[in-house]
Order: C-alpha cells, then structure tokens, then sequence
C-alpha cells in the first residue's frame, strides 16, 4: 500500500518556484503568499511530507561528518523515532544531505536512499538521530518506499512538495492522488523551472479532473485538480 498524496505547489502565474524572484502586487506580498501556503499545508493535515535533495539542501545546512568508526550499520532501513507527530522526508540518491539536527521545524526527518549509499553515510545519519530507508536498487524505487513508510511509520497521508523533477518522477508512475497548485499574482521572469519536469514529457501517463477553483484575498487563485491514470 501507499499513502494518499497531494502534490502541493506553489508558483507565479509564469511558473516560477521561488517566491524572492517573484514581483508583487497590490493585493498581495511574497510575504502573505508563503503564509498562505504554510496555512494550506496545515489544513490539509498531511502525516508527513517530502522533497527532493535539492530542496531539503536549502534547510538541511550541514557538512559531512561521518563517526570515526561507522561500526555495525541497519540496512536496509533504521526509524530512530516511530511515535513522531509528523515527518519531513528527502529523497537523497547519492547520500549528499548532511544534517545538523533531527528534524525540521519539530518534523522528524526520515532520508530515502538508493542502494550504493556507503556505511559511513548511514552511520552519520543515525548518530544523528536521523531515520533512513535504503532502496532495494541504486535509484530510488518510489512505491516500494512509500510502501515502507505506510508500514512502518503509519503515514496515511503524504504531502509532495516538489522541486519539479521530483514532482515529475511521482507523476509518471501514478502515485499522485490530488494536485494542490496555489497560484500567486506575479510574474517571474527568469525563466525558472516549472512544478513539473519529467524526460520526455508526461503525455498519455496521466490525466487531471478539476476539483475546485477558489480564488484568495491576497489575489491568489488555490486550484485543486484529482489526478486520474489515462
């Protein structure tokens, strides 16, 4: 089994995923956007959410520093807290995410890996107080490890926040139930990436029903969309 998941998002009307690029408008500020967003986040009472490496780098901040002796590791999975109120979950192929605490605003942080990730690493997190879930390949197997963490940290809901490729990769193998796009009044411009990226497109994998279409007092515009397999 997996987790229900809703892709949540955030842009400017031109696509752009990073709010300190956007302009402003009179209705609304970069300011009461994010708020609105951590407030939609909130509501939607997720058990956990998940980002890719890129994005967790931004709030992780660490720099490696590996025990001296990595000593006997768990793989291929090691849950350091079981009974958390919510979980912030990265997707790290590699084992580049380095930590200087255990969770993420209260979020206990739960690292998914691939297979080739090195002792070293595993023995880093878990000194950390750091839960991990090693995949059974060298890329990450995304259903398998949904599966992992329905069973074994009682995820029911999962709230995917991007960045795109990460978004992409989910959508291609029909594991999004919902999208969640809140769309700000402002314009970017510099040609950012967009929510979604995916090699080759994503046509004929994927089909989207709109669910509702409300629009905000700050001038944004919150669209919910069912994702439906084709």
């Amino acid at each position: 089994m997996k987790p229900e998941i809703v892709c949540l998002m955030m842009s400017s009307l031109d696509g752009g995923l990073h709010p300190s690029k956007w302009t402003e408008s009179p209705d609304g500020s970069r300011k009461e956007w994010s708020a609105l967003y951590q407030q939609i986040h909130e509501e939607l009472q997720g058990d956990a959410w998940i980002v890719g490496r890129v994005t967790m780098a931004e709030m992780a901040k660490g720099e490696p520093h590996p025990p001296q002796s990595a000593g006997s590791v768990e793989r291929p999975n090691h849950f350091a807290d079981r009974k958390a109120n919510n979980y912030a979950i990265a997707l790290d192929t590699s084992g580049k995410l380095h930590f200087t605490r255990a969770d993420i605003d209260g979020d206990h942080i739960v690292v998914i890996l691939g297979n080739t990730v090195p002792d070293s690493h595993l023995a880093e997190l878990a000194a950390d107080g750091i839960s991990y879930v090693v995949s059974p390949s060298a890329d990450i197997d995304l259903p398998a490890a949904l599966d992992v963490l329905e069973k074994e940290l009682g995820i029911r809901k999962l709230l995917l926040e991007g960045g795109a490729a990460i978004n992409g990769a989910f959508f291609a193998a029909d594991l999004i139930d919902e999208l969640f796009l809140l769309v700000a009044p402002a314009l970017d411009g510099s040609g950012g990436q967009p929510i979604v990226t995916f090699e080759g497109g994503l046509a004929g994998k994927t089909q989207l029903s709109l669910i509702s279409a409300e629009t905000k007092d700050n001038g944004a515009v919150a669209l919910r969309y069912k994702v439906r397999t084709r």
